[in-house]
């Protein structure tokens, strides 16, 4: 049986999704386990406040990386030995997410989903939280929710005794060497989350070490952060 952890703020999201069909199928039969958790629950505050303003300016908010890393450590405290758990941070620049990779992390025991929101998540999460960062897609979602959704599915059906096999074997997809076709540099469009964000608190700590924001970033030296930005 394969865990999933997924850690959100919209915990209701999933409710309907997971509750139809082959997943819904697949828990009854405990092959797998769904478990949602709302990233409040891991704040310190009476607001339960899980972002805070970027540091160096720009718009929107930035999920904080303190929360996340809480939320984390308690989802893996009780890790055994021999249990093979991954954690990924959905977001547009990760990974493509593909077949190939839902083969790999079916293998797994538990996969822990970090669903980001606003305008992105604070880079110490990708840095030092994270194993790896995933990408569903050469677009913007409003955050990882749906993301999280895709892989639950796609590596669901790969589990034994979800699927019949000769269904599997009968189906046409087969990994392809696709170009990545990111050109954003190249066209109109400017995104804001193509270089790292920070936020609150200024330092944490995260497996013991002291992990800090750049310090180019409370400088208010604007142009310093913006040649910064560009360079990140």
């Amino acid at each position: 049986m394969i865990k999933f952890d997924i850690i959100t703020i919209f915990p209701d999201i999933f409710k309907s999704y997971f509750s139809e069909s082959i997943i819904k199928r697949a828990q009854k039969k405990n092959l797998i386990k769904i478990n949602i958790h709302n990233l409040r629950d891991y704040t310190n505050d009476k607001y339960h406040r899980v972002d805070d303003s970027p540091y160096g300016g720009g718009p929107g908010m930035v999920v904080r990386a303190d929360v996340i890393y809480k939320a984390v450590k308690a989802l893996t405290k009780l890790k055994s030995k021999n249990e093979k758990v991954k954690t990924v941070l959905f977001s547009p620049k990760g990974k493509k997410f593909d077949q190939k990779m839902a083969q790999r992390f079916s293998k797994l025991d538990k996969l822990i989903m970090i669903c980001g929101r606003y305008e992105g998540v604070d880079e110490r999460v990708t840095q030092y939280i994270a194993d790896e960062e995933v990408s569903i897609g050469d677009y913007v979602l409003t955050g990882g929710e749906i993301p999280a959704m895709i892989v639950v599915d796609a590596v669901t059906r790969l589990i034994s005794g979800v699927i019949a096999l000769e269904s599997l074997k009968e189906e046409s997809f087969t990994p392809l060497k696709i170009k990545n076709s990111i050109k954003i540099q190249n066209s109109k469009l400017e995104i804001n989350y193509e270089y790292p964000q920070y936020t609150r608190p200024e330092t944490i700590l995260i497996n013991k070490k002291k992990r800090s924001v750049p310090p180019v970033l409370l400088s208010g030296n604007h142009k310093k952060i913006e040649e910064w930005r560009k360079k990140a």
